[in-house]
């Protein structure tokens, strides 16, 4: 089984998915060319290496256009952008997914209604890259199975477009609480998730917990932009999971009882289960009369 696993020691934001995904696929001019089918203007993406207290990661930084940088949009506007874009629909319908999980609680957290509410997080182009650019390569890595460590956060305050809030910031803290995700605050006096970053592992994690037993094949590391006294990255490891792999050595035996069938029934089974190089049968027949 193909899995991924996020360990989110430092956080998730968008730009760090994007950059952990791109080590994973090895492949920066897929991510633009399938970029370039959302005809949206007012951003450019530059994609380079970066340290982290000794530790060489992937940093994607979307810079904006100075007319860009207050055009908002509401969940509206961005599902159009995605309807009309060439993407393929797998990646339309997660982004679609992920803009959703920020736009409820961004909405319950201002007192608006989902149709109303006009919010920074989603509406910015660079959430937005970050959010299509994260549903683009998933689909192309397509993972049977994603896997999530406990995500991390900071404490204390940061200051927004609304004035100085709470870490974990609101938004964040409505995300989890809307899902299953399994997050702790730890030592680090800043934001370490961004509601762009928490509503996408809320969607895309199947399950949270340590890495199970896994044959790794590719390491990815995200670069975050702050410089912390813990590497500000997220790692994503890309390999078959141990559990799922049938070994030479290993059995695995499936028993039944038969009772009161037809002939033709169990030949037709036989032939079935025979056919299979790696199964072997064995039957073992007991009749018994009606008195």
């Amino acid at each position: 089984m193909k899995t991924l696993y996020l360990d989110c020691f430092s956080g998730i934001s968008g730009n760090m998915v994007l950059g952990a995904l791109l080590e994973i696929t090895s492949d920066n001019s897929y991510l633009l060319e399938e970029l370039n089918k959302l005809n949206i203007v007012g951003y450019k993406i530059e994609i380079s290496k970066t340290q982290k207290n000794g530790i060489t990661g992937t940093y994607v930084d979307v810079i904006l256009e100075e007319d860009y940088h207050h055009k908002h949009r509401n969940l509206a506007n961005i599902n159009k952008i995605i309807d009309n874009s060439k993407i393929e629909e797998n990646a339309k319908k997660l982004a679609k997914r992920i803009f959703m999980r920020v736009a409820k609680a961004e909405a319950k957290v201002h007192g608006k209604s989902i149709e109303e509410v006009h919010f920074h997080e989603v509406g910015a182009i660079d959430s937005i890259i970050d959010i299509l650019g994260t549903a683009i390569l998933i689909n192309k890595i397509n993972p049977d199975k994603i896997i999530s460590s406990v995500v991390c956060d900071g404490y204390g305050f940061v200051e927004c477009a609304h004035g100085i809030i709470p870490v974990p910031v609101p938004a964040v803290t409505e995300i989890f609480a809307a899902s299953k995700v399994n997050f702790k605050q730890i030592d680090i006096d800043t934001e370490l998730v961004t509601p762009t970053g928490a509503a996408i592992i809320a969607e895309i994690a199947d399950e949270f917990g340590i890495m199970k037993e896994m044959k790794v094949e590719k390491v990815g590391w995200g670069a975050g932009t702050k410089d912390l006294k813990i590497p500000n990255l997220l790692k994503i490891s890309y390999g078959e999971t141990i559990s799922q792999i049938l070994k030479e050595t290993e059995i695995a035996v499936l028993e039944t009882n038969i009772d009161d069938t037809r002939g033709e029934v169990l030949r037709f089974c036989f032939r079935k289960a025979y056919s299979k190089r790696s199964i072997r049968c064995i039957f073992y027949t007991n009749i018994y009369e009606e008195k």
